[in-house]
């Protein structure tokens, strides 16, 4: 559905009226890269993606805001002096906890709006479509008040609103690649501090494959909270060695080697072994990218995969399988899991002549090995949040 499509169902919605409304759109967001390593001080290098989240938006003058989805049949309609009184456990707490903290940060939304939202993510595939609505509004609602807007805020903000209005204890990545996402670039970024840089992320004659799993992710919370629990462990042996290390991903491969008898478990010393080649793999991928290289790339993929499968074990039957089958397909340069893990998404680089056959084969094998129907998605990488048509 294109914009002007859903501009006729906004009218169908909404009805007409003397403004016209205007259109945003927020892109989802792939991780390329660096898994597991962002609570340990490393980088990621995450994408936005071409398909995300439309937003259609015009002003009331009656101090009503209206909420309605292409998507899902909840609406909502609320006042602007009821903002953030109500949590209702929709998708509308997503762009109404963006209006709260957008309050907090003196820019309050004193009008009524009408919005619809049209996504292009599935719900539940890790491709960040919460992210994806919660920045949209803000950019939308700064824009439309004739505000400055700052994208690095933008994702702060939308990250405080999954935090503290839906109840989401997610990191910065997602709203931070899809508020800062560039054409043809993925995103450095080191999740303290936010430090980054967009690397150039020609994909010429390939294409981004990802495959929804669709194994539901059952463990991620509690293996999860034991991983970090075991890095925490390996850094303290580790600063016994090194007194002035902070954070495991600032050690190189060859610092590792060094310390590395200092770690009296075996698993523990296995998830730290993880985060500082994980990160050295993150770096050697920009150099990679940056010298157009995407053979090479491929090749870190897949030793990223394989060193969250056999060392930091948050891999899972369903990943792996779809991952071996991917890497069957003569033109697959690189296949790994993305994301948290024990289910979710794999994210391949396939060479455009072979995309069809991948998804046909790999879709057939896997659901051949594990029962379950997996799902592609094809893409490149695109533009970060913006206003389509508009300044």
């Amino acid at each position: 559905m294109d914009a002007q499509q859903i501009k006729q169902k906004f009218i169908q919605k909404f009805g007409e009226s003397g403004s016209e409304p205007r259109v945003f759109h927020a892109p989802g967001r792939v991780n390329l890269i660096g898994e597991h390593i962002d609570y340990n001080g490393g980088y990621v290098l995450p994408a936005a993606l071409e398909f995300g989240t439309t937003l259609i938006v015009r002003e009331r003058e009656d101090g009503v805001i209206r909420f309605a989805s292409t998507n899902l049949p909840e609406e909502a309609e609320i006042k602007v002096d009821e903002i953030g009184l109500h949590k209702t456990g929709e998708w509308t707490d997503y762009p109404v906890g963006v209006m709260v903290e957008l309050a907090k940060r003196g820019y309050p939304v004193s009008r009524g709006y009408e919005l619809l939202y049209h996504g292009e993510i599935p719900n539940g595939a890790g491709l960040s479509s919460s992210a994806s609505i919660e920045v949209v509004t803000g950019y939308a609602l700064l824009t439309m008040g004739g505000f400055d807007r700052d994208t690095v805020e933008i994702a702060l903000l939308s990250q405080a609103a999954e935090n503290n209005f839906v109840g989401v204890n997610c990191g910065i990545m997602d709203q931070f690649a899809v508020a800062n996402g560039k054409k043809d670039h993925a995103i450095l970024l080191m999740c303290d501090t936010l430090e980054y840089k967009h690397v150039p992320f020609q994909t010429g004659s390939c294409k981004l494959v990802i495959g929804n799993t669709n194994k539901r992710r059952g463990l991620v919370d509690s293996k999860y909270n034991e991983r970090r629990e075991q890095c925490n462990t390996a850094l303290e042996q580790l600063q016994g060695r090194k007194s002035d290390l902070k954070y495991l991903a600032e050690l190189t491969p060859e610092q590792f080697e060094q310390y590395k008898d200092a770690l009296t478990d075996e698993t523990v010393a296995n998830r730290a072994r993880h985060v500082v080649e994980e990160n050295a793999r993150v770096l050697s991928s920009v150099e990679a990218l940056s010298a157009n290289d995407l053979r090479e790339f491929g090749r870190l993929m897949n030793l990223s995969h394989d060193s969250l499968r056999d060392l930091y074990e948050v891999s899972c039957e369903e990943l792996d399988v779809m991952v071996e089958e991917a890497r069957k397909i003569p033109g697959t340069l690189g296949a790994r899991m993305t994301g948290a893990g024990f289910g979710g998404c794999t994210v391949s680089l396939v060479h455009e002549d072979d995309v069809e056959r991948f998804v046909r084969e790999v879709g057939d094998r896997y659901k051949s090995r594990t029962g379950l129907q997996g799902e592609f998605y094809v893409c490149g990488v695109g533009e970060g949040v913006e206003e389509l048509g508009g300044s």
